[in-house]
This record gives structure tokens, sequence and C-alpha cells, in this order.
């Protein structure tokens, strides 16, 4: 059964990438321990203006860091857009 702590992690993790327009559908988000781990493919939503998707995604890294169900952020992801 999945920590209750961990379930709430993911869902910031996945509206914190939502609010700022960059599609997840390809990407594998998950928790561990606290440590959020972004693997798979992350792109740009359609009609969004990112100039660079790597510091958003660097960004909502260092938000993700600062909530008290995560403690640490893996992004080893490809960029696509």
């Amino acid at each position: 059964m999945a920590d209750a702590n961990a379930a709430r992690g993911l869902r910031t993790a996945r509206v914190e990438f939502s609010k700022r327009g960059i599609e997840i559908g390809r990407a594998d988000i998950r928790i561990t321990h606290g440590t959020v781990h972004i693997g798979g493919t992350i792109s740009i939503m359609r009609g969004v203006a990112i100039k660079d998707l790597k510091a958003e995604v660097e960004m909502v890294g260092k938000i993700l860091r600062q909530k008290p169900d995560i403690k640490n952020v893996v992004i080893d992801c490809r960029f696509q857009g």
C-alpha cells in the first residue's frame, strides 16, 4: 500500500508541472522515501510559450524541494521542444 505522504507528494509534483504548461504524459514520475524521480520525455504543452524547457523543469524541482512531503528531486529525463 502506498504511503499517504508519497501519494500527496506525487500529486503535488504533477500539479506543479501542469501549472507551468509542461507536458508530462510521456514522463515517469515516481516518489520513493521522499525523493521524486522524473524520467521519460518531457515536452511543452501546446499553446504555451516556454523559452527554456530545461530551466523551467529545474525551477519546478526547486519548488518541489520546498514542499514538506518531498526531500529531494532527481531529474533524469529527455527534453523535447
